[in-house]
């Protein structure tokens, strides 16, 4: 029995004004990665691919623990692109040879008002032939359950990036500020100034 389940989520985080322009930073997904992921659940495979290991997942009487690999890079304008390339789910072995995920997100910078903002928008898509034990479960519960679960797993990822990703982001933006100005007292207070004006 095939299902499929799916879920967009939308972000919009204004930006505090740093000497640093945001766009740097999103030029490193690892960055992004641990502000948004647990760091204990994640591990760099390349230069722009990572492993997230997601935490365990109740599906009606089934629990799963899916693993996700992601490619990261981002643009030229500074616009942040995600995509899933790989999948593995644990805990069932029958789903997890008839699993599917892809995710594809962005996250680019923008201004509105002469404020700086960040804005997201993340698809995820899950397709599954269910076991035999959920071939009887009524069809409105299990698309129900299935893209609750789904929706969960973004809003979660909406969650981290909205109380972490800034925060980040300043603490970031000041440690290269404070290394410009050990490096060279005299311009980095000048950039520092400049910044400001």
């Amino acid at each position: 029995m095939h299902a499929q389940f799916s879920a967009s989520q939308s972000v919009e985080i204004e930006v505090p004004q740093q000497p640093t322009p945001i766009q740097h930073y999103l030029r490193q997904p690892q960055r992004l990665v641990k502000a948004v992921a647990d760091p204990g659940r994640t591990q760099q495979l390349g230069d722009r691919q990572f492993r997230l290991k997601m935490r365990p997942l109740s599906f009606l009487m089934l629990r799963v623990e899916p693993i996700v690999d992601l490619e990261i890079w981002p643009d030229a304008d500074g616009t942040l692109h995600l995509k899933s390339i790989a999948c593995e789910m644990r805990g069932v072995e029958y789903l997890n040879r008839r699993f599917t995920l892809n995710l594809v997100g962005r996250l680019c910078p923008y201004k509105k008002a002469n404020l700086l903002y960040l804005r997201g928008k993340a698809d995820l898509e899950v397709r599954v032939d269910l076991p035999p034990v959920l071939w009887f479960t009524p069809t409105p519960i299990l698309e129900a359950t299935g893209n609750g679960i789904v929706k969960s797993v973004l809003m979660t990822v909406k969650q981290r990036l909205m109380h972490h990703l800034i925060s980040d982001y300043c603490r970031w933006a000041q440690a290269e500020t404070e290394e410009t100005i050990r490096s060279n007292p005299v311009s980095g207070a000048l950039s520092t100034n400049s910044s400001l004006a």
